[in-house]
């Protein structure tokens, strides 16, 4: 790739501040990535990540970019702990109350802990000889010329400290995550705040740590290391239990709509009963605890449509979450802040000319499918609000349908697989092969009595 120009800056070093930095070390001379905290040097929770203690998901097509990005990664994050295997051969997936069946799919996975993959990203990234990082450094605005049209750099200071410092740059990306200035740094200057998509979920996530016994499995008499439980229109609550380096259990409870798991210990495992199947709650009721458990508030999803202003100053971009949160359930923020990283590098090849434009373009598109899906997925709880379109009810009504076929049959499995890792696009979930599968499978459902344990949604 041509070089565009001397520096660049991103502001956040967070995994959407990581990928957006290693986008841009092909197109300057240097890239400064700028960050709060101090970083520890071992794979630890920090402050900066709030969210950082609870379970995360590196989806098939996160994973994707990150080998090209990062080669080897994938066996560089094993050597450390983190636990490689087939998707639906290593993990219990359970959708509207129906566990999908078990085979060998072909998608390979790897689980690990929030810490130990951002350790890993940033390690790797820092072996570029034209990337650094300076911690501990507040970004209080940014340096303007041609009366506010170009970004020229930022204004920091150090954390907690006094005497304010100007870096100049050719291009600063803000990748502070949901609570991005950008908003208030344009409406200083002049432009207007993007306009914005909100769906209020009030999920809050609760996490506790247990110690893992060698060889001990999620599932009792079985091979299965992972449980993937999400909520349903029945029981909206979720659950997941993963093992993650160190000989840990990570196991995430989710309530929404003012629902949540108490961190104490006999309230989690009462939550944990309450999930509509039991391999969480035989684990966890016999599991030594590590930690005395953690909370983490997600008000909503937020969409910040970059793409729809006119007007926005050169030299400047937002990536990453300061773009589009998602509800964390679905495990899509770090595969979406790939896919944008990799949106980033093709716009930067066509040069600095329209670059915001062109790379919100991207961006939006590669956001388009993922906050639909999400979207779409809360808006099956009656007490979320948002507009439900005739084809949203559609599309809900028919993933059940198609849960409740993976029950036995892998080819439904396998498509959902494939769209919920945002491999695929979800117009494959109706390609006629599997929708005749959906349907066959669903007669031989409601035969077997299975269906009667599960309330179905109305297409209505």
């Amino acid at each position: 790739m041509k070089v565009l120009g001397e520096r660049a800056i991103v502001i956040g070093g967070s995994m959407g501040g990581l990928l957006a930095a290693r986008a841009l070390a092909d197109a300057f001379e240097h890239v400064t990535l700028l960050e709060r905290d101090e970083h520890p040097e071992h794979a630890l929770p920090r402050k900066g990540v709030p969210q950082g203690r609870h379970l995360h998901g590196l989806l098939g097509r996160g994973r994707e970019v990150l080998e090209l990005f990062f080669p080897g990664i994938t066996e560089d994050l094993v050597q450390q702990g983190a636990m490689a295997g087939d998707l639906t051969e290593y993990c219990l997936w359970v959708n509207e109350g129906a566990p999908h069946v078990s085979f060998t799919s072909g998608l390979r996975g790897v689980v690990m802990s929030r810490p130990l993959i951002e350790t890993t990203v940033r390690r790797r990234l820092l072996e570029w000889s034209n990337v650094e990082a300076i911690n501990g450094v507040d970004v209080q605005g940014l340096l303007t010329s041609l009366g506010g049209c170009r970004i020229t750099g930022v204004r920091s200071a150090p954390r907690g400290g006094d005497g304010e410092q100007e870096l100049a740059a050719d291009l600063v990306v803000d990748a502070c995550g949901r609570g991005s200035h950008s908003p208030a740094w344009l409406k200083a200057l002049g432009y207007p705040a993007p306009p914005e998509d909100f769906v209020r979920t009030s999920l809050t996530y609760t996490t506790r740590v247990f110690q893992r016994r060698p060889g001990e499995t999620a599932i009792d008499g079985g091979d299965v290391p992972s449980v993937v439980c999400s909520g349903s229109t029945r029981t909206p609550r979720s659950g997941f239990m993963v093992p993650v380096e160190g000989d840990r259990w990570i196991v995430t409870l989710a309530g929404i709509l003012g629902d949540e798991a108490p961190t104490d210990l006999a309230g989690f495992l009462a939550f944990a009963r309450s999930l509509p199947i039991s391999d969480i709650y035989t684990l966890v009721s016999r599991a030594q605890p590590l930690d005395e458990g953690t909370q983490f508030k997600f008000p909503g999803s937020r969409r910040r449509r970059y793409e729809q202003l006119d007007r926005f100053p050169q030299r400047y971009l937002a990536f990453g979450d300061a773009i589009c949160s998602f509800n964390p359930v679905y495990g899509q923020g770090m595969t979406v802040a790939a896919t944008e990283a990799l949106e980033l590098q093709y716009a930067l090849a066509e040069g600095f000319d329209g670059l915001a434009r062109r790379f919100f373009t991207r961006a939006a598109k590669a956001i388009n499918v993922p906050w639909d899906m999400a979207v779409g997925s809360d808006l099956r709880f009656e007490g979320v609000e948002g507009h439900r379109i005739a084809r949203t009810r559609f599309v809900n009504w028919y993933v059940g349908k198609l849960h409740q076929a993976a029950w036995k049959d892998p080819v439904p499995a396998m498509a959902f697989q494939r769209v919920a890792n945002l491999l695929d696009s979800p117009a494959a979930l109706l390609q006629p092969r599997v929708a005749w599968h959906v349907l066959h499978g669903n007669l031989a459902y409601r035969r077997s009595g299975q269906g009667a344990a599960i309330r179905n949604s109305s297409p209505s």
